[in-house]
């Protein structure tokens, strides 16, 4: 297990070994991230939480979040150690969960939730460069997908509500803090068990008067795209997640149960696009499939403000504008690994995940917000298609690195 062919490729086995565990780890630390907005409802009577407060928690997260991702990508590049970063990363976030079950007012609970963003912001660019390192290029998009989406959305999306809200119902909402803790450590121990620490190529050596590594990685072309597509992408994710529920059962009429049931679609179709969707990149190339995955998260917000249709139609309508999520592993880790040194990779996949989160993450739900209070819920589905519209334009700006179609652009267009 482990051994590379002759090409110095890993395995194939290996390769399914990585990626399968990769997303599961990721999958679990979504689950514990979204642990404490499903547990919200118990927690916040208990520990007298303000509304402002609560935000105040979210917001934490995604900027400790964002600063890790830059750190931490940049700290595995330096070091070369990848496992070991990724391993302690898995153990800090699972302790975070306990230490949120310990909790007995607003600041222990914000010391949890800004550690836990420190932990887990690093795991996904590690992950993918670890990706990008051993797993054949033809197959890189579809693996990237399946890392970052396919445990996220089954285990953070659907199965942590469906899970931890019964424990807390039967045991109280510190014990569903203390149990969601367990898988991380399971996934800890199979990362120290299974996953190879390979040595990373050498980094290259710069020219005399040539920019900083980090300035380098920064200034590329496809990087700065990729960030300003986190930006307004990852804004268009958290903003629909905080207050689409709002406009299906405030504004348009849905009753809870109807509103859930159409949110759960979300995480189905994250769940299936987060793979297709860039599998589909590495036959057509990532350019194409992005712009227009991206021009279809119209299709959601105007769908939720204007069908009047039956309910199977709407939850239709949220499977097809939610397909966009599919481009998520494309522009936070496959298109970046692809436009800079594979010793670089983790460092270019590290700023645009940072950069998101933070101008994206941090910001928009407030802005949404202040929007509604001025003009009402319909202003946060006008937001985010012009998020959507916004990030269809970015994406024109891409410069193709599919290998699969760089490869036949020779035949194509002969010099």
């Amino acid at each position: 297990m482990g051994a590379k062919d002759a090409a110095g490729s890993a395995s194939r086995r290996y390769q399914i070994l990585l990626v399968s565990l990769l997303c599961l780890n990721f999958g679990i630390l979504f689950f514990d991230r979204n642990a404490l907005n499903f547990l919200m409802p118990f927690i916040q009577p208990e520990l007298g939480l303000s509304y402002t407060e609560v935000g105040l928690l979210g917001s934490a997260l995604s900027l400790t979040w964002a600063l890790a991702a830059i750190f931490v990508g940049w700290l595995s590049d330096k070091t070369g150690k990848r496992k070991i970063l990724i391993l302690v990363s898995t153990l800090i976030f699972s302790v975070c969960s306990v230490v949120s079950g310990l909790a007995t007012g607003f600041l222990m609970l914000l010391g949890a939730r800004l550690l836990m963003g420190l932990s887990e912001g690093g795991v996904m660019p590690i992950s993918h460069a670890m990706v990008a390192h051993e797993v054949e290029p033809k197959h890189r998009g579809l693996a990237m997908g399946v890392t970052q989406n396919l445990g996220s959305s089954i285990l953070g999306s659907s199965v942590a509500p469906l899970v931890l809200v019964p424990i807390a119902l039967a045991y109280g909402w510190r014990n569903a803090f203390f149990i969601a803790a367990v898988p991380g450590l399971i996934s800890a121990l199979l990362i120290w068990l299974f996953v190879i620490e390979r040595k990373l190529p050498p980094r290259p050596v710069a020219a005399p008067g040539s920019k900083p590594p980090l300035l380098d990685v920064a200034s590329e072309r496809n990087v700065i795209v990729c960030a300003l597509l986190a930006i307004l992408l990852v804004a268009y994710l958290v903003v629909t997640w905080a207050f689409m529920p709002l406009v299906l059962v405030q504004l348009r009429g849905y009753s809870e149960s109807d509103a859930a049931w159409l949110m759960a679609v979300l995480g189905i179709a994250s769940a299936v696009c987060g793979f297709l969707v860039p599998a589909l990149s590495d036959r057509l190339g990532r350019r194409p499939v992005m712009v227009g995955f991206t021009l279809s998260g119209v299709v959601l917000p105007l769908g939720a403000l204007l069908f009047d249709g039956a309910f199977a139609a709407m939850a239709a309508i949220f499977f097809a504008g939610w397909a966009f999520n599919g481009i998520f592993p494309m522009f936070m880790a496959t298109v970046p690994a692809e436009s800079v040194d594979p010793a670089r990779a983790a460092t270019a996949m590290g700023i645009v995940m940072g950069v998101g989160e933070v101008l994206g993450g941090v910001l928009a739900p407030t802005i949404a917000g202040s929007l509604s209070d001025a003009y009402g819920l319909q202003a946060v589905c006008w937001l985010l298609v012009a998020l959507a519209l916004g990030g269809t334009l970015v994406a024109l700006a891409l410069r193709e690195t599919a290998p699969r179609v760089l490869a036949r652009r020779p035949a194509l267009f002969p010099a």
